[in-house]
């Protein structure tokens, strides 16, 4: 390859390393907003420029040549430079300006982030938000994405981590299911009711509880209704279909207009899913005044906020599964 003659492939570049990074052409392409076939077509044409294949292509999957490792590694500091260089106005201006890409998990994102982002677009007008709602985790050094919102009680190594707030599951059924059945006074007493559950994983269904330091509990609880989502399982709950388990944060407003009511509040609830939220973004000598912005508001947000208020009183570290 000639001494400027890598300049009309940059753009294959960049869609090699997201091919490379997400292993699937169709997800770099959603990335990138091309097709899958125009993906392939400019990785073809960059390993012809090269003249080396970078990808084995497979039914099920890809996967990085030797060759191409390396060449990820190179385009991989390439982007990462590219995009220092797009920050310089913002790391020299002292007004926070431009687009901030955040993304969260679905509940969180509605239930906390969503309204504190509204005031937060108020306070800074020269400040735009892109919210990326999405269950999955996210790395933001792969997908693009300034900061990162996770639940969860280990935080990845190699970003910064900050911690937002605790994350702990209550149990809550509305008023009208508590008093047409039994009353709840221990966790054994749940043997009898109709539990909402998450179902993802086999014991999902074995719940968990602790009172002060020494009492324990775990009882296996049966529903007519599972979900893997904490909205859907809180809908059930007010629609009197049973006991469910749910984030604090997504029980707060039912909790505050008596819609439901919390059970066992004496008990916590040893679920897997808890820990902290934390916002996660890569290292860097300079973090960006749009970006520095957001993080301070949501920290000093969300460390006096209602939310932190319900569940700091039972966030425990457990298995390092996110908060659904």
């Amino acid at each position: 390859m000639g001494t400027n003659s890598f300049l009309k492939v940059l753009p294959e570049m960049v869609t090699f390393l997201r091919v490379a990074e997400l292993g699937s052409f169709s997800a770099a392409a959603d990335l990138l907003g091309m097709t899958p076939s125009a993906a392939s077509r400019q990785v073809k044409r960059l390993e012809k420029e090269i003249g080396v294949q970078l990808l084995q292509r497979t039914t099920r999957q890809l996967r990085l040549t030797e060759p191409g490792a390396e060449a990820f590694a190179r385009c991989r500091e390439l982007v990462a430079a590219a995009q220092g260089a797009m920050d310089i106005a913002q790391r020299f201006s002292k007004k926070p300006s431009g687009l901030v890409r955040i993304s969260a998990p679905k509940a969180f994102a509605r239930r906390v982030l969503h309204p504190h982002i509204l005031d937060f677009l108020r306070r800074y007008p020269e400040v735009d938000v892109q919210l990326i709602v999405q269950d999955r985790d996210i790395d933001p050094i792969r997908e693009g994405v300034d900061l990162v919102v996770r639940l969860t009680t280990e935080p990845p190594e190699g970003l910064v981590a900050r911690q937002l707030m605790p994350v702990a599951h209550i149990l809550c059924a509305s008023p009208r299911y508590l008093e047409q059945h039994e009353a709840i006074a221990h966790p054994r007493d749940l043997v009898a009711h109709s539990c909402l559950s998450l179902g993802e994983h086999e014991r999902d269904n074995h719940w968990r509880f602790r009172q002060g330091d020494v009492e324990e509990a775990e009882v296996v609880v049966r529903g007519r209704y599972v979900s893997n989502h904490s909205e859907v399982r809180l809908e059930a709950a007010l629609a009197d279909l049973g006991v469910a388990c749910v984030p604090a944060f997504m029980a707060q407003e039912a909790l505050e207009s008596g819609r439901v009511v919390q059970v066992l509040a004496g008990w916590e609830f040893q679920g897997n899913y808890r820990g902290h939220a934390w916002i996660l973004y890569p290292p860097s000598r300079f973090t960006v005044p749009k970006c520095r912005v957001l993080i301070d508001y949501l920290l000093d947000a969300l460390a006096t906020g209602p939310e932190k208020k319900l569940s700091s009183s039972s966030a425990r570290r457990g298995p390092p599964r996110a908060a659904s």
